[in-house]
């Protein structure tokens, strides 16, 4: 299932169910069938957001190995909440600038 985050701020965000469940529990929302982050929200949503994709990326530090052999031969890493979580904090630090709620429904 896709969940559509939208803001008059930032163009329409259409991600999996799972991502938009996690990304919102890190906020301290819950994924319904409609919701809404309000403006005055949106500081303490970004806070939070961006501590999580700090302690992300001690996990999982940028991969600075040298991979021997050809790159079809190796598995691709599957992306961390760091990399999935930037284009929702985008939204969200776009609406806080534009003074917008960010929306979202099924």
């Amino acid at each position: 299932m896709l969940i559509t985050f939208k803001s008059h701020a930032a163009q329409d965000l259409i991600m999996m169910k799972d991502l938009a469940i996690t990304l919102l529990g890190i906020i301290g929302k819950h994924l319904g069938e409609r919701g809404v982050i309000t403006t005055e929200e949106l500081p303490a949503a970004i806070r939070k957001l961006e501590a999580a994709v700090q302690d992300a990326r001690k996990v999982h530090p940028a991969d600075t190995t040298i991979h021997p052999g050809p790159e079809d031969d190796r598995e691709e890493e599957p992306l961390h909440l760091g990399q999935r979580a930037y284009p929702f904090l985008d939204m969200l630090r776009l609406s806080q600038k534009e003074g917008s709620d960010v929306m979202w429904g099924v």
